[in-house]
């Protein structure tokens, strides 16, 4: 799938790809969601997932500038280095989920991301939001200039993401939702780690439930 931004020489391909999630002793078979950001001639892959093959034939043979992970859950990192050798992309995570990136690859991530950082590519800018609470390094992109948000598994269609399990939190992901998502603009897109994307202005009012059937 293939979305136009507000800047027509910029899309945003979505590429799905099946396989597990691994943590605290269990096994889920899932489908992510992976966004290629770009134009013709360069591109930033977000959370390479399970199966290398489709994400590099989606690249083609644009310049990757940078490998952005939302989070280090395996199921978002797990074709990451396929993706980066035959790329030469460099992966980029927040240094608070380095817990969880030790727990797939031996080597150190190519470069920190902070809150504040902006990755530019094909003429428009990533904001990295940190957003942590689904994972302590958790992040979001957001570009202003196309209206998007890629969110990973902080934010989805109808709520937040998982706090059930290790290094995750409730009371955390709701104070990123509401402090960082949610001062978005109303008609910003949210792209999110799996199922369909949503907008800041069709779940923003449903904060108050999220936080009632959390508690």
């Amino acid at each position: 799938m293939s979305i136009l931004g507000k800047d027509s020489k910029v899309r945003v391909d979505r590429v799905v790809t099946h396989g597990t999630f691994n943590l605290d002793g269990g096994s889920w078979e899932v489908d992510n969601n992976v966004w290629v950001v770009g134009n013709d001639t360069e591109c930033v892959v977000i959370d390479p997932a399970h199966d290398g093959r489709p994400i590099i034939k989606a690249v083609g043979k644009r310049t990757v500038v940078a490998i952005l992970c939302t989070h280090a859950h395996d199921d978002h990192i797990s074709a990451l280095g396929e993706v980066s050798d035959a790329t030469r992309g460099t992966s980029w995570l927040h240094p608070e989920d380095r817990v969880l990136w030790d727990r797939v690859y031996p080597v150190t991530p190519d470069r920190e991301l902070a809150d504040g950082d902006t990755i530019s590519v094909a003429g428009v800018t990533l904001q990295v939001l940190h957003t942590p609470g689904h994972s302590p390094g958790a992040c979001c992109f957001y570009s202003p200039e196309l209206g998007v948000v890629f969110t990973g598994d902080t934010l989805f269609q109808g709520g937040p993401g998982a706090t059930g399990r290790s290094f995750s939190d409730f009371d955390t992901i709701i104070a990123s939702i509401s402090d960082k998502l949610f001062h978005l603009p109303a008609g910003t897109v949210v792209h999110t780690g799996h199922g369909d994307s949503t907008s800041i202005g069709v779940e923003a009012p449903h904060l108050p439930e999220w936080v009632a059937r959390g508690h």
